[in-house]
């Protein structure tokens, strides 16, 4: 898989609450398809179509312990979902940073702009 369908498919499963409350149940340690679906008012299929999309994007892996297929966590995909928004991250917050600069020059200016006029006018008789 291209690393941009990868991280495609991480932020479409990300994109769901169900899947985001499953991911963040997994971040505390594997678990069967009844307890991840203990918490939703929802059928199993419906759960088990949910986990269908976090194992496609890589997000999940199930195994197999006898009867039961317990899912576990993947972190990589989204330590890559994290490097790309870094990335924007960074430059957004050095042009943020650049902004400010630039405002607080324009208020200093303004501030000895306003305090050369007040003088000006205090020197009139």
């Amino acid at each position: 898989m291209l690393a941009t369908d990868r991280l495609s498919a991480t932020f479409h499963a990300l994109s769901d609450p169900t899947r985001r409350a499953i991911l963040s149940r997994l971040s505390e340690g594997e678990a069967t398809v009844n307890q991840l679906a203990a918490p939703f008012s929802m059928s199993l299929p419906a759960v088990s179509k949910h986990l269908k999309v976090l194992e496609r994007a890589q997000l999940i892996t199930r195994g197999r312990e006898a009867q039961w297929r317990p899912c576990k966590l993947e972190a990589a995909p989204l330590r890559e979902a994290d490097d790309w928004i870094e990335q924007y991250r960074a430059m957004w917050e050095a042009r943020f940073d650049r902004l400010d600069a630039y405002l607080q020059e324009l208020q200093a200016k303004s501030a000895v702009s306003k305090a050369a006029s007040t003088k000006t006018k205090k020197k009139k008789p």
